[in-house]
């Protein structure tokens, strides 16, 4: 344990006026792996600033990327003289860019440039001079077109030498300052320490040294201010049809990402934070939970009353395997109430230091789970930075306007940045699962113990689609509407949710796999037609009050950094792809769910009729495809379809022999099913012979 006093366990992440929402996204992702589980990274807004009790909790106030006029529109005075005062009492800032100008005595942006100059002092003051930039030319707003991967050489003496930092690494930069006169105001006096120089010529005059991330001491705390982005990772950087070299500049970010970690949590270590070892898996958020029609989240905490219990003005529900913690939104800066949850996370189990590999031992099940409910309106974007809700619900909207029959499922969503398992969340807390109605969908961006078949347990990216619904399915029904046929169900949806997404796409290469995956084209061999998988299922069944309650995990990787291969990779193999824009997950889930509710109302009111099974043919990628049945001798069978009873699959043994040296059928038939231990279901076979 550090020195670090045990109240202060917030990171807060500035979010309000001026902040960018892409900005605001890399800064919680990379603080959360490198902080946690020692410190909760919150999402803060001016309003709590200016008049919330945050500062006693408080380890690192951190100002991301944006435009710093913003920042001075709506803390200029009160908001400011709140962070000054908490950074000379001992408190930590950490400012990124525009972070970096808004912490500065002066900015001088752009001078010259009749539509972006801002020239201007500032309140704060920490670094006692100009941060001028851009440091290099190109800058646009909203636009990539200015953005560079600089090399930035590190002053290993300012962080007392250490001889684990890079010489020097690329960096994200886009728009950034240069700290004017660094060496010289230290010279003169100043507590300026410089961490890091960028390399190469400036645009703008920056004095004997270009520096391009400076330490100031302030009072009894401190401030790192940076011009390029130490916290952008390349995973969290789409592509850019329309700039050639932008794939670049994420290959050459995704090489020195190892360098940019390691200078990164030197920072934060200067600042008095105590950073995790390695890359770990980040903390658990908040999960929230709205809904299209704001009142249906108070019917649901209505329905939800017999299993919450109230302790010391807290409401819980303790379910099976995991505690519920339920919060109000204007309740989240309840001092009482969060040292609480802190303490949870300062006694969550570490993780191993491998990136994106969870200790499969770790025990979530005693952390509690912090649910906000959203009973007038919905979380802001920058409140959950990597789901737009007023996105979702808008595209929901839509979705049921072209799928007559699509009422209630999505209706009312839960939603966590990072949450352990959305199948475990719901499948293992019966008591929660029993009060839940079908169509209830738990999304996610990340999580830390998703569940596979069999053991399978893996940390999953952002830009996947993470989801499970509910489907509560009449026991009554289960003999002509066996509940197996579900996940074909659910493999149709989502071929049909990604080919109707918008139009230009009917013609997006996707191909279910039985028993229960989506594969489309391989984009990385273009000149072959070859299959590579993009999204799984996976379903859970337990009984209760006449129902198969059944939690539908579903996961697509939609803008997956490589080398995960996802929808969007496969994008530029389209004729029309320079029409077509990268998926959007929250309209992809709106879709998808729209789509999965008419396919299993088709299927309730007639079972696996002979039109889904025959839509099913027309995705899959299996017809007159040849297998070879180990456990028969090396018997070969052609698959010939599924079965209507079971959903197993249909192989008939052939032979040499037929029409001009064709395969021929010999009419032994068998129905196989997979035994579900490898990775690979076309090994390991089980079968009857039918």
């Amino acid at each position: 344990m550090t020195s670090r006093k045990l109240n202060k366990l917030n990171v807060l992440v500035y979010t309000g006026t001026g902040s960018t929402l892409e900005s605001v996204r890399h800064c919680i992702y990379s603080l959360r792996r490198l902080l946690s589980p020692n410190y909760a990274v919150i999402p803060i807004t001016e309003t709590a600033i200016l008049k919330e009790p945050w500062a006693p909790t408080c380890a690192l106030l951190v100002f991301p990327g944006g435009a710093d006029l913003g920042y001075c529109r709506v803390l200029n005075g009160p908001g400011n003289r709140n962070i000054a005062q908490y950074v000379r009492r001992g408190g930590a800032y950490l400012g990124f860019c525009a972070g970096g100008y808004y912490g500065s005595q002066r900015c001088e942006f752009e001078v010259g440039n009749a539509s972006m100059e801002v020239v201007g002092s500032r309140e704060l003051s920490f670094y006692p001079g100009i941060c001028r930039g851009g440091a290099f030319k190109g800058f646009e707003y909203h636009s990539e077109r200015g953005a560079r991967a600089a090399d930035v050489r590190v002053r290993k003496e300012g962080f007392d030498g250490d001889g684990e930092l890079p010489e020097v690494f690329k960096c994200y930069y886009n728009g950034g300052g240069v700290f004017v006169d660094a060496e010289k105001l230290a010279g003169e006096g100043a507590e300026v320490d410089i961490l890091a120089e960028y390399e190469g010529d400036l645009d703008v005059e920056s004095g004997e040294v270009k520096a391009a991330m400076v330490y100031c001491k302030v009072g009894e705390g401190a401030a790192i201010l940076t011009g390029p982005h130490p916290e952008f990772d390349a995973v969290n950087l789409g592509r850019h049809s329309d700039l050639p070299e932008y794939e670049k500049l994420i290959e050459e970010l995704a090489a020195d990402e190892p360098s940019r970690t390691t200078f990164l949590k030197a920072c934060l270590t200067k600042l008095g934070l105590e950073v995790s070892r390695g890359t770990a898996v980040p903390s658990l958020s908040k999960l929230h939970v709205s809904s299209i029609h704001h009142n249906e989240v108070g019917e649901l905490l209505y329905s939800l009353d017999d299993i919450i219990t109230k302790e010391d003005g807290d409401e819980y529900i303790k379910g099976e395997n995991d505690l519920f913690h339920l919060e109000k939104p204007e309740s989240r800066w309840d001092l009482t109430s969060l040292s609480r949850a802190l303490q949870s996370e300062l006694e969550r189990p570490r993780i191993s230091p491998s990136r994106g590999s969870p200790d499969p031992t770790t025990n979530y099940s005693h952390i509690p789970k912090r649910i906000v409910s959203h009973e007038t309106a919905w979380p802001e974007p920058k409140e959950t930075p990597y789901f737009n809700h007023a996105v979702y619900y808008s595209s929901l909207r839509q979705s049921r306007e072209q799928n007559p029959g699509a009422e209630e499922w999505g209706d009312v969503l839960m939603y966590g940045e990072v949450v352990t398992s959305t199948n475990t969340l719901l499948e293992k807390n019966h008591k929660l699962l029993s009060h839940l109605s079908t169509g209830f969908t738990l999304a996610a961006t990340t999580q830390v113990a998703g569940r596979g078949r069999g053991s399978n347990v893996w940390v999953a990216p952002p830009g996947s689609l993470i989801m499970s619904t509910v489907i509560n399915h009449p026991a009554h029904l289960t003999s002509t509407r066996p509940i197996v046929f579900i996940q074909y169900l659910a493999a149709i949806a989502i071929v049909e949710a990604i080919k109707t997404y918008d139009v230009g796409y009917e013609d997006f290469p996707a191909k279910v796999k039985w028993p229960n995956d989506v594969y489309v084209r391989d984009p990385n061999n273009p000149d072959s037609v070859t299959y590579v998988k993009v999204a799984g299922i996976l379903a859970n069944c337990s009984y209760t009050a006449g129902n198969y309650q059944v939690v539908l995990g579903i996961g697509i990787n939609t803008n997956n950094a490589r080398p995960t291969t996802s929808l969007d990779a496969v994008i530029p193999l389209m004729p029309n792809k320079d029409s077509l824009q990268p998926f959007k997950i929250e309209r992809l889930l709106a879709r998808l769910l729209a789509r999965l509710e008419v396919l299993y109302g088709e299927f309730v009111k007639g079972g696996f009729s002979k039109e889904l099974e025959e839509k099913y043919y027309r995705y899959w990628l299996h017809s007159n495809q040849v297998v070879t049945l180990e456990a028969e001798g090396g018997v070969r069978a052609r698959v010939v379809g599924i079965t209507r009873d079971w959903g197993m699959l249909k192989a008939e043994e052939v032979t040499e022999g037929g029409i001009n040296g064709a395969l021929r059928g010999t009419g032994r038939v068998w129905a196989l099913q997979s035994d579900e231990n490898s990775f690979d279901f076309w090994r390991g076979l089980v079968k009857r012979k039918i």
